[in-house]
Parts: structure tokens; sequence; C-alpha cells
């Protein structure tokens, strides 16, 4: 908690231009009017709730996505989610013109949930879903979908411009209206989430041994599905497709807490945040006073990860 509020105050005072930690206080707290108090409440406060309330839900999405499917690597970009939502978005921008993130909500929430039925329908197998098979779907949903998303961008330079900042992945220019229509599924992923914690360790002894014991194991993992889809699709149509949180998250916290589920979901909400407010806050000053947006930043920094992982499931 403490590593959260650390982040969560370096968002506040650094940037283009830093501001001192007293300012930040005053901006927050007291009646400061100057521009570093504007700047600070209208600009950075937004970003970092944003940042908060993604980087939660990808962190837990990640950790139930592995859960479900039994694989390390499993994560919302794996399961097609991410290019869904990605997309239904570009499609969007090219039928209809939208130009601000706020009108890409739904689309990126419908492209997304979209993606995960039809990641589940590829997964079934004799009224089943088959992990391996969830795993599979949708990755090669993801590679079709992103295939299908650059011959629209490529259709139109006008879609090309206008999509290419929000599949990049970004916090900036977010105001708390484009997070507010997806708080009500983000409370549900949440809730759900957290119901289906408790089966995940019983569905890691495999499906025989969860069936012996007692639990529900297509609907645990229909559950969890729903969970990773609500969570994955509210993060990326306030965001955009923000890859590696999701992956990395729970590969922080299982050395700390353990591979019990009752204590790695609650510590990939915590964890989720602490990732995303780092990235972005490296973006924000390693190239001043311009910025990189904080999905290229985890795609940097999780390539490499993701690499290491793969060695480490391989041996």
């Amino acid at each position: 908690m403490a590593v959260l509020a650390l982040c969560a105050a370096l968002s506040l005072a650094l940037g283009a231009r830093s501001i001192p930690p007293s300012t930040v206080v005053d901006a927050l707290f007291g009646d400061a009017h100057g521009r570093d108090a504007i700047v600070v409440r209208g600009l950075r406060l937004p970003r970092t709730v944003i940042g908060l309330a993604v980087g939660a839900a990808l962190g837990v999405a990640g950790a139930v996505a592995q859960g479900i499917t039994r694989n390390p690597l499993a994560s919302p970009t794996t399961l097609g989610i991410n290019a869904g939502a990605g997309f239904a978005v570009v499609v969007a921008i090219y039928a209809f013109g939208l130009t601000r993130p706020i009108e890409y909500v739904w689309f990126a929430f419908a492209g997304a949930a979209a993606a995960t039925l039809f990641a589940l329908a590829l997964a079934r197998r004799a009224g089943d879903i088959d992990p391996v098979r969830l795993a599979l779907g949708g990755t090669v949903l993801q590679l079709v979908l992103l295939s299908w998303t650059s011959a629209v961008m490529l259709a139109s330079q006008r879609t090309l411009d206008e999509a290419r900042f929000w599949l990049a992945g970004s916090l900036s220019e977010r105001s708390l209206h484009v997070l507010y229509p997806v708080l009500p599924t983000l409370g549900v992923g949440l809730l759900l989430a957290f119901a289906v914690t408790p089966a995940l360790n019983t569905l890691a002894l495999g499906d025989d041994s969860a069936q012996a014991l007692g639990v529900p194991v297509a609907r645990i993992r229909l559950a969890g599905a729903v969970a990773v889809a609500l969570l994955a699709g509210s993060a990326v149509a306030v965001a955009g497709p923000i890859a590696f949180i999701g992956l990395a998250a729970p590969h922080l916290v299982r050395p700390i807490l353990g591979g019990d589920h009752r204590f790695l979901v609650p510590g990939c909400l915590l964890a989720g945040p602490i990732l995303l407010l780092s990235a972005d806050v490296l973006g924000r000053v390693v190239i001043r006073p311009s910025e990189l947006e904080v999905g290229i930043v985890s795609a940097f920094l999780g390539a490499p990860l993701l690499a290491l992982l793969a060695r480490k499931v391989a041996r």
C-alpha cells in the first residue's frame, strides 16, 4: 500500500514540469489557484485516478485469466480481449467519424465482450471450456483481429490519424467523464473475480480433481472468463489496449504472497496500479518535455519479461 501511495504521489508531482510536494498538497486540500494547482487538479489528478482504476482492473484480470486457463502466460491480451476492443474502435472511427476517447468507450467494451464470447465458443468441447483451447483460440483471435485492424486503418488516412494514439494506450487527455460510464461494469467484474477466487485454487489441481471435490468447473471457468471480459473491457475502453500489465502483475505478486489465489488476486489489485502508474511516470520524464504513452512504455519493459517468463515456463 505504501508503494502504491508513493506511485500516486509521483504521478501527481512529475510530468513535463515537476511540481513541489507542498504545492501538490495545497492544490488537493488547500485553496491554491495558481497554474500548478490547475495542472494538479485538472490534469494529473484525473490521470492518476484513471491509472489506479485501469491498473487494478488489468492486474485482477490477469490473475483470473491465468487461473482459469492454468497458463502462466495468459492475460487479457493473449485471450484476444484487447484486440477485440481495438478492432471495434477502429471500425467505429472509420464508419462514424469518432474523434474523442469518451466516444470510444462503448464500442471498445462491445468489442472486448464479443471477442471474449468468440474465444469461449472456440474453447467449448463436450459442454466444457477447455483451458488450452481457450488460450490458443484467444491467441489466434488476437492475430486475426490485429490484421483486420491494420487493414481498416490503412484504408483510411483519417482513421489512421485518429486511432493510432488511442491504440498506443494512454492515460493522458482523459477526464473522469471517460471513467464514469464503465464504473458499473468494473465493479461487477471485481465482485465476480473475487467470488471465483477460492475455486481457482481447486481448479489448479486439474479439472478431474476439482470436480471430485465438488467444484462446478465449467461454471467457474465461465464466470472467470466473464470477469476478465468485464475488467479488461472496462480498462481498454478507458485507456486503450495496454499490454503486459495483466501478465506481469501476478508474476510480481507470486514470489511475495505465494500462489494462493485468495492472496494473489488482492495482491494484483495493488500491483496492477503500481506497474501502470510507474510506467506512466517513466513515460512522462524520460523525454521531457514530451512524453511516451504508457502503452509504449509497458510494452518496452514487458517484452523482456515475457521472454523470461516463456523461458521459465519451458524449463
